[in-house]
């Protein structure tokens, strides 16, 4: 957001002679636009767009390690089936490969065995338009047979911060492990609500917390033990305790913010980190280190992993801690909270005679 401008003259201001005796005119300016409020910059876009192409170049590669995305799409989109609406137009903010359209098409969304079978969500859903900064990845699987069971479209975004899109145009918004990536978090809350229509949700997941704690911990060890310090080598992540606070700054209603660990467990680091580079999921944070790890940098804090973390078989974990989040846009209709203090019964009545 920009600031007021003052105003748009220029005046002359007489000043005082010079040692010369001759009188000047010096011109002032007091006509410039205040400037907006700073974007902490964390994480090169460029360098994460390279980082997706390059992924997605390697087809098969690419699928092979899309099954955490895969898994968070059904995860996120089995909430969808909390709420009894229609969506005739839906948004994927940072579609990656559209992992929620395959998601959106499963057939029976709801895995509780104590449930008669329910249809796939895509019945549910009118249009969806999937936005993604890598055309590459965007597009890796469009011949696939999902594409021929929902009707979506594919928009490659010049900038994945930016959303190109009129007030009030989509009926629900999702966003499933992009938004861990973006500078202004707070910029694109507000861009999302604003293209949402009145009383419509957002859903996103994203990576949080103490995501890769055991990967992050290894290799700050092995470097200070190698090197005498250390690199930034995983990103910064958002802590669950401030989404809730994001959501309502850009003014959404009835947030609500739950947390969920995927523990995923690999023969060693070297393969873990390969997975990761295959996801598009690696360092993108400015001002880190150019190049690969040291050879012995790797093998000290794969050591320094099994010791600490490894399981009894050999193998190491690693925890992806997934945030996801929902919010309501504002609307007059919209059931609002009651005030603080206009309850007529006491909990703690409640709670003691029970």
């Amino acid at each position: 957001m920009y600031g007021a401008i003052r105003g748009s003259s220029k005046v002359l201001v007489r000043a005082s002679t010079r040692t010369t005796g001759a009188p000047c005119f010096l011109r002032r300016s007091y006509a410039s636009p205040a400037a907006g409020a700073p974007i902490h910059q964390v994480f090169n876009r460029r360098t994460k767009w390279l980082q997706k192409e390059r992924a997605a170049s390697d087809t098969e590669g690419s699928r092979t390690a899309d099954y955490l995305k895969d898994e968070v799409a059904v995860r996120l989109c089995e909430r969808l089936l909390d709420i009894k609406r229609h969506y005739p137009k839906v948004l994927d903010v940072g579609a990656n490969s559209c992992n929620i359209a395959r998601a959106l098409v499963a057939p029976n969304p709801d895995p509780d065995p104590n449930m008669p079978e329910v249809e796939p969500l895509v019945t549910r859903v009118g249009h969806l338009t999937s936005a993604e900064s890598s055309e590459t990845l965007l597009y890796r699987d469009v011949d696939m047979p999902f594409n021929k069971q929902i009707n979506m479209t594919r928009e490659v975004l010049t900038d994945e911060e930016t959303l190109p899109y009129d007030a009030n145009s989509f009926d629900l918004v999702l966003s499933s492990l992009s938004l861990h990536w973006i500078n202004d978090l707070v910029g694109m809350l507000a861009q999302i609500n604003n293209v949402l229509k009145p009383d419509c949700a957002f859903m996103g997941a994203m990576l949080g917390g103490d995501s890769l704690f055991e990967l992050r911990t290894s290799l700050q060890l092995a470097e200070q033990e190698r090197r005498g310090g250390m690199s930034p080598r995983v990103s910064p992540l958002a802590d669950v305790r401030d989404v809730g606070g994001l959501l309502q700054r850009v003014n959404f209603k009835m947030v609500g913010v739950d947390v969920d660990d995927i523990i995923v467990d690999y023969p060693g680091i070297f393969a873990l980190m390969q997975d990761l580079q295959a996801m598009g999921e690696n360092n993108a944070v400015l001002g880190r280190e150019m190049g690969p790890i040291q050879r012995d940098v790797l093998l000290a804090a794969n050591s320094i992993y099994k010791e600490l973390h490894g399981n009894e078989d050999g193998t190491i974990p690693a925890t992806f801690r997934m945030i996801y989040m929902i919010g309501w846009k504002e609307s007059k209709d919209q059931a609002k909270p009651l005030p603080r203090g206009s309850g007529e019964i006491n909990l703690k009545d409640v709670l003691e005679s029970k």
